[in-house]
């Protein structure tokens, strides 16, 4: 198995073919990785910035502390990553039509993405943080949610009595919407 470490790549190409199988505190910028089969590719304490990393094949792929940074990452299955040490953190993020289904979560950072369409069903979310995340159509079914942060977040709509939602933050009005499976009218 290739290695690559400590090495900055900007404007490259992984589309078509990958360099490497495993990736070790390397930085990637401007760089293109739609449909990009990265079965089985391990990257480790990388940083991903302004990529495209839409539909790429993500089975068996590991990211152990990873950072993405102002990417495209649409209709990606990160609930088929290798998930020993997965550990990702996601800012100014586009990840719509994305799913971390069944994946265990805690403490992820999320800030200021656009989380649309996404699936969390039966995701462990606790600890996580939603900071100024646009939530509109993302599943959260059986999850554990417990002091999550979705006090800046907006769109997001759950059954409470479905997940795990003990101490999770949230502000007003955004609130209301969990509300919404009992029909009710609420005057502000």
């Amino acid at each position: 198995m290739s290695e690559i470490r400590d090495t900055t790549f900007v404007k490259e190409d992984f589309s078509q073919r990958i360099s490497a199988y495993e990736y070790d505190n390397c930085t990637f910028e401007n760089c293109n990785f739609e449909g990009a089969n990265l079965i089985g590719v391990r990257f480790t304490d990388c940083t991903f910035i302004e990529c495209n990393i839409s539909n790429a094949k993500l089975a068996d792929c590991a990211f152990k502390t990873v950072q993405f940074t102002q990417c495209k990452m649409l209709g990606l299955r990160f609930d088929e990553c290798n998930t020993f040490g997965l550990n990702f953190t996601f800012d100014h993020c586009i990840l719509n039509h994305s799913s971390f289904a069944l994946l265990k979560l805690k403490g992820i950072q999320f800030k200021n993405c656009q989380l649309e369409e996404i699936d969390f069903s039966q995701t462990f979310l606790m600890n996580a943080k939603f900071d100024n995340c646009q939530l509109k159509g993302a599943t959260f079914d059986n999850c554990n949610l417990e002091n999550a942060d979705f006090r800046t977040a907006s769109n997001y709509a759950f059954d409470p009595e479905k997940n795990k939602i003990k101490k999770a933050k949230f502000s007003s009005p955004a609130v209301l919407t969990l509300l919404e499976k009992y029909g009710i009218s609420i005057e502000l």
